[in-house]
């Protein structure tokens, strides 16, 4: 049995991965979807003080509350962000980093830095027109997302605060300790800003694996994420 934790992406939630959870239970496995603050059940909590320390401070809270250990920690899309400071701080808690379809940040760095080009310019206008100068609307969800979900996904997602984005990441280098896997969505966003984080995998030997979906495989494809974690996971335990 492995342990998993999710850090999840930006204006998601852990209600996205609602297909996982019988999927991870049915394989003996335990799937922790912690909800960042500010988000999804946590929605009450948003504000414009709420920054990516905030969340890495959520994980590491959890892994030390629950007292979890050899945990496989999966960063989607923003949880990158979240997932890289979280095992950085803790490494002696982590038994291996998971991204799918993630940023990796060097230390310094913000998913500003590293999003698509023009996504700086127009998430800093429109916050500042739209979002009383802190909330980030959300992106569209992929278009193959199923129909009948749509409504229901949409009900659910939020505005994310601006500074969970537009903070550095400071790292000491301790994550450099653990093995990591890459994941990457083969039908990839506009201005495909992930494909760089495969590349960066292949030339530093984690795991790289690709997986013929667009971002949110998790909804699209749970069947086919759940045998690729399961593939990785295995991988690093031999």
């Amino acid at each position: 049995m492995a342990t998993y934790v999710l850090a999840h992406g930006a204006w998601s939630s852990a209600f996205a991965w609602r297909k996982m959870r019988p999927l991870m239970a049915a394989a003996g496995h335990q799937l922790w979807t912690p909800s960042l603050t500010g988000l999804g059940d946590r929605s009450h909590l948003a504000g414009p003080d709420v920054d990516l320390d905030t969340h890495i401070t959520d994980i590491t809270n959890l892994l030390h509350y629950e007292d979890l250990t050899d945990v496989r920690l999966i960063g989607h899309s923003y949880g990158g962000m979240v997932a890289t400071g979280a095992a950085d701080r803790v490494p002696e808690r982590i038994g291996q980093v998971i991204y799918l379809d993630a940023f990796v940040p060097q230390d310094g760095q913000a998913l500003l830095d590293l999003a698509a080009p023009g996504f700086r310019e127009k998430v800093i206008a429109e916050t500042e027109r739209d979002g009383e100068g802190w909330k980030v609307k959300a992106n569209p969800l992929p278009a193959d997302t199923p129909a009948d979900e749509v409504d229901w996904l949409t009900a659910r997602r939020h505005t994310q605060p601006l500074r969970t984005i537009a903070t550095p990441i400071r790292l000491t280098g301790r994550i450099d300790t653990l093995p990591r896997a890459y994941i990457y969505c083969t039908s990839p966003m506009p201005g495909d800003p992930f494909r760089k984080f495969l590349e960066r995998a292949r030339r530093e030997s984690w795991q790289a694996h690709e997986i013929d979906a667009t971002h949110n495989p998790h909804i699209t494809v749970p069947e086919t994420l759940m045998r690729l974690l399961t593939r990785i996971s295995g991988d690093q335990a031999r």
